[in-house]
Protein backbone atom coordinates (compact mmCIF):
# COMPACT_ATOMS: atom_id res chain seq x y z
CA UNK A 1 0.00 0.00 0.00
CA UNK A 2 1.28 3.48 -0.88
CA UNK A 3 1.11 5.93 2.00
CA UNK A 4 1.21 9.71 1.65
CA UNK A 5 4.75 11.05 1.77
CA UNK A 6 4.27 12.83 5.11
CA UNK A 7 3.03 9.65 6.78
CA UNK A 8 6.04 7.72 5.47
CA UNK A 9 8.47 10.25 6.90
CA UNK A 10 6.67 10.35 10.23
CA UNK A 11 6.61 6.56 10.56
CA UNK A 12 10.37 6.36 9.95
CA UNK A 13 11.46 9.16 12.27
CA UNK A 14 12.79 7.97 15.65
CA UNK A 15 11.13 9.31 18.77
CA UNK A 16 13.95 11.61 19.84
CA UNK A 17 12.14 14.71 21.11
CA UNK A 18 13.04 15.49 24.73
CA UNK A 19 10.48 15.83 27.51
CA UNK A 20 11.70 19.37 28.21
CA UNK A 21 14.04 21.88 26.59
CA UNK A 22 16.51 21.53 29.46
CA UNK A 23 17.22 17.96 28.30
CA UNK A 24 19.28 19.47 25.48
CA UNK A 25 21.89 20.29 28.13
CA UNK A 26 22.19 16.64 29.19
CA UNK A 27 25.00 14.73 27.41
CA UNK A 28 23.18 11.45 28.02
CA UNK A 29 20.19 12.71 26.05
CA UNK A 30 22.42 13.33 23.03
CA UNK A 31 24.10 9.93 23.27
CA UNK A 32 20.70 8.24 23.34
CA UNK A 33 19.39 10.39 20.53
CA UNK A 34 22.38 9.88 18.25
CA UNK A 35 22.19 6.13 18.84
CA UNK A 36 18.69 6.19 17.28
CA UNK A 37 18.94 9.02 14.77
CA UNK A 38 21.15 8.92 11.69
CA UNK A 39 20.67 12.43 10.36
CA UNK A 40 19.06 15.70 11.40
CA UNK A 41 19.72 19.26 10.28
CA UNK A 42 19.13 22.08 12.75
CA UNK A 43 18.19 25.40 11.16
CA UNK A 44 17.89 24.10 7.61
CA UNK A 45 20.41 22.33 5.45
CA UNK A 46 23.46 23.59 3.62
CA UNK A 47 21.62 24.65 0.48
CA UNK A 48 19.87 27.48 2.37
CA UNK A 49 23.02 29.25 3.60
CA UNK A 50 25.79 27.96 1.32
CA UNK A 51 26.01 31.32 -0.44
CA UNK A 52 26.49 33.08 2.90
CA UNK A 53 29.36 31.03 4.30
CA UNK A 54 31.31 29.58 1.38
CA UNK A 55 32.55 33.03 0.41
CA UNK A 56 34.54 33.12 3.65
CA UNK A 57 36.40 29.87 2.93
CA UNK A 58 39.12 28.91 0.49
CA UNK A 59 40.13 25.44 -0.70
CA UNK A 60 43.16 25.51 1.62
CA UNK A 61 41.27 26.89 4.65
CA UNK A 62 41.52 24.85 7.83
CA UNK A 63 37.95 24.61 9.13
CA UNK A 64 36.64 23.49 12.52
CA UNK A 65 32.97 22.58 12.99
CA UNK A 66 31.68 22.80 16.55
CA UNK A 67 28.96 20.32 17.52
CA UNK A 68 28.78 18.29 14.33
CA UNK A 69 26.20 15.82 15.69
CA UNK A 70 24.79 13.90 12.72
CA UNK A 71 24.67 16.89 10.37
CA UNK A 72 25.93 16.66 6.79
CA UNK A 73 27.55 20.11 6.93
CA UNK A 74 31.15 18.84 6.83
CA UNK A 75 30.30 16.54 3.93
CA UNK A 76 28.77 19.39 1.94
CA UNK A 77 31.77 21.64 2.59
CA UNK A 78 34.06 18.83 1.46
CA UNK A 79 32.12 18.48 -1.79
CA UNK A 80 32.65 22.21 -2.32
CA UNK A 81 36.42 21.79 -2.10
CA UNK A 82 37.03 22.49 1.60
CA UNK A 83 39.05 19.40 2.51
CA UNK A 84 40.99 20.42 5.63
CA UNK A 85 38.06 19.81 7.96
CA UNK A 86 37.84 18.90 11.63
CA UNK A 87 34.46 18.27 13.22
CA UNK A 88 33.98 17.79 16.95
CA UNK A 89 31.15 16.80 19.24
CA UNK A 90 30.82 16.09 22.95
CA UNK A 91 28.98 12.86 22.18
CA UNK A 92 31.23 9.86 21.57
CA UNK A 93 28.25 8.12 19.97
CA UNK A 94 27.86 10.89 17.41
CA UNK A 95 31.57 11.00 16.63
CA UNK A 96 31.87 7.24 16.17
CA UNK A 97 28.90 7.22 13.79
CA UNK A 98 30.33 10.23 11.96
CA UNK A 99 33.68 8.47 11.53
CA UNK A 100 32.02 5.39 10.08
CA UNK A 101 29.89 7.46 7.72
CA UNK A 102 32.80 9.54 6.46
CA UNK A 103 34.95 6.47 5.94
CA UNK A 104 32.17 4.70 4.01
CA UNK A 105 31.93 7.70 1.67
CA UNK A 106 35.68 7.98 1.16
CA UNK A 107 36.11 11.24 3.06
CA UNK A 108 39.21 10.09 4.93
CA UNK A 109 40.64 13.61 5.11
CA UNK A 110 37.90 14.84 7.46
CA UNK A 111 38.78 14.40 11.12
CA UNK A 112 36.03 13.67 13.64
CA UNK A 113 36.97 14.03 17.30
CA UNK A 114 35.29 13.84 20.70
CA UNK A 115 35.90 17.26 22.23
CA UNK A 116 34.26 19.91 24.39
CA UNK A 117 33.78 23.28 22.69
CA UNK A 118 34.18 24.92 26.11
CA UNK A 119 37.72 23.51 26.37
CA UNK A 120 39.06 22.91 22.88
CA UNK A 121 42.04 20.52 22.63
CA UNK A 122 43.82 22.59 19.97
CA UNK A 123 46.70 25.00 20.10
CA UNK A 124 46.37 28.75 19.74
CA UNK A 125 45.76 30.05 16.22
CA UNK A 126 45.09 26.61 14.69
CA UNK A 127 42.18 27.31 12.32
CA UNK A 128 41.25 29.72 9.55
CA UNK A 129 37.50 29.26 10.02
CA UNK A 130 35.25 27.98 12.78
CA UNK A 131 31.60 27.25 12.05
CA UNK A 132 28.75 26.26 14.31
CA UNK A 133 25.10 25.66 13.45
CA UNK A 134 22.67 25.62 16.36
CA UNK A 135 25.34 24.53 18.84
CA UNK A 136 25.50 27.82 20.72
CA UNK A 137 21.72 27.92 20.84
CA UNK A 138 21.70 24.83 23.03
CA UNK A 139 23.51 26.79 25.74
CA UNK A 140 20.56 29.20 25.90
CA UNK A 141 17.70 26.71 26.35
CA UNK A 142 17.58 27.23 30.11
CA UNK A 143 18.95 30.78 30.23
CA UNK A 144 15.93 32.50 31.79
CA UNK A 145 15.30 36.12 30.81
CA UNK A 146 16.89 36.56 27.33
CA UNK A 147 17.73 40.18 28.18
CA UNK A 148 19.48 39.10 31.38
CA UNK A 149 20.60 35.45 31.07
CA UNK A 150 21.51 33.36 34.06
CA UNK A 151 25.16 33.64 35.20
CA UNK A 152 25.79 29.98 34.37
CA UNK A 153 24.56 30.58 30.81
CA UNK A 154 26.79 33.62 30.42
CA UNK A 155 29.77 31.65 31.72
CA UNK A 156 29.29 28.82 29.23
CA UNK A 157 28.65 31.07 26.22
CA UNK A 158 31.69 33.19 27.03
CA UNK A 159 33.82 30.08 27.47
CA UNK A 160 32.74 28.88 24.04
CA UNK A 161 33.55 32.20 22.40
CA UNK A 162 36.87 32.55 24.22
CA UNK A 163 37.94 29.12 23.03
CA UNK A 164 36.89 29.92 19.46
CA UNK A 165 38.76 33.23 19.57
CA UNK A 166 41.86 31.50 20.95
CA UNK A 167 42.14 28.80 18.30
CA UNK A 168 41.39 31.10 15.37
CA UNK A 169 44.35 32.40 13.40
CA UNK A 170 44.99 36.18 13.58
CA UNK A 171 42.75 36.85 10.58
CA UNK A 172 40.42 33.92 11.21
CA UNK A 173 36.64 33.90 10.91
CA UNK A 174 33.99 32.54 13.27
CA UNK A 175 30.63 31.76 11.62
CA UNK A 176 27.52 31.22 13.73
CA UNK A 177 24.28 30.01 12.16
CA UNK A 178 21.53 30.52 14.69
CA UNK A 179 18.06 31.62 15.72
CA UNK A 180 19.68 34.08 18.16
CA UNK A 181 18.69 37.64 17.32
CA UNK A 182 21.28 40.45 17.38
CA UNK A 183 19.63 41.94 20.51
CA UNK A 184 20.81 38.89 22.47
CA UNK A 185 24.04 37.93 20.70
CA UNK A 186 25.74 41.34 20.54
CA UNK A 187 26.44 41.62 24.30
CA UNK A 188 28.50 38.42 24.00
CA UNK A 189 30.16 39.15 20.67
CA UNK A 190 31.07 42.69 21.77
CA UNK A 191 32.86 41.63 24.94
CA UNK A 192 36.08 43.67 25.28
CA UNK A 193 38.43 40.67 25.15
CA UNK A 194 37.46 39.88 21.57
CA UNK A 195 39.14 41.53 18.60
CA UNK A 196 36.64 40.53 15.96
CA UNK A 197 34.31 42.64 13.89
CA UNK A 198 30.77 41.40 13.39
CA UNK A 199 28.53 41.22 10.36
CA UNK A 200 25.19 39.48 10.22
CA UNK A 201 22.90 38.37 7.48
CA UNK A 202 19.56 36.62 7.49
CA UNK A 203 17.82 33.97 5.48
CA UNK A 204 14.25 32.87 5.71
CA UNK A 205 10.87 34.53 5.42
CA UNK A 206 8.90 35.57 8.49
CA UNK A 207 10.99 33.71 11.06
CA UNK A 208 14.56 34.55 10.16
CA UNK A 209 17.66 32.53 10.75
CA UNK A 210 20.82 34.53 11.38
CA UNK A 211 24.34 34.05 10.04
CA UNK A 212 26.96 35.96 12.05
CA UNK A 213 30.44 36.43 10.59
CA UNK A 214 33.04 37.44 13.18
CA UNK A 215 36.40 38.46 11.72
CA UNK A 216 39.26 38.26 14.18
CA UNK A 217 41.60 41.24 14.35
CA UNK A 218 39.22 43.58 12.53
CA UNK A 219 37.32 45.18 15.38
CA UNK A 220 37.13 48.95 15.00
CA UNK A 221 39.27 50.89 17.47
CA UNK A 222 37.33 54.10 16.92
CA UNK A 223 34.19 53.13 18.80
CA UNK A 224 32.11 50.18 19.88
CA UNK A 225 29.60 50.49 17.06
CA UNK A 226 31.37 47.96 14.91
CA UNK A 227 28.47 45.73 14.01
CA UNK A 228 27.45 45.79 10.37
CA UNK A 229 24.26 44.36 8.94
CA UNK A 230 24.36 43.47 5.27
CA UNK A 231 20.94 42.94 3.74
CA UNK A 232 20.61 40.12 1.25
CA UNK A 233 17.54 38.80 -0.54
CA UNK A 234 15.77 36.40 1.78
CA UNK A 235 15.09 32.88 0.65
CA UNK A 236 11.52 31.72 0.32
CA UNK A 237 10.87 29.78 3.52
CA UNK A 238 7.37 29.41 4.86
CA UNK A 239 6.43 29.16 8.53
CA UNK A 240 5.28 25.57 8.14
CA UNK A 241 8.75 24.66 6.84
CA UNK A 242 10.27 25.36 10.25
CA UNK A 243 11.04 22.17 12.10
CA UNK A 244 9.27 21.64 15.41
CA UNK A 245 12.53 21.70 17.35
CA UNK A 246 13.65 24.95 15.72
CA UNK A 247 10.88 26.79 17.55
CA UNK A 248 12.42 25.83 20.89
CA UNK A 249 15.30 28.17 20.17
CA UNK A 250 13.23 31.06 18.86
CA UNK A 251 12.81 34.02 21.21
CA UNK A 252 9.74 35.99 20.22
CA UNK A 253 10.84 39.50 21.11
CA UNK A 254 7.81 40.98 19.40
CA UNK A 255 5.60 39.33 21.99
CA UNK A 256 7.65 40.41 24.97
Amino acid sequence: MDYPKEEQVESQKPDVLPLSASAYLDPQYWDERFAQEDHYEWFKDYTHFRHLILQHMKPHSSVLELGCGNSQLCEELYKDGITELTCIDLSAVAVEKMKRKLLSKGYQEIRALVADMLDLPFGNESFDVIVEKGTMDVLFVDSGDPWNPKPETVEKVMAMLQQAHRVLKPDGIFISITFGQPHFRHPFFKAPEFTWSVEWKTFGDGFHYFVYVLKKGQRSSENDEFTTKIDVPSLSLFHDELDTEDFIFRTDIDGM
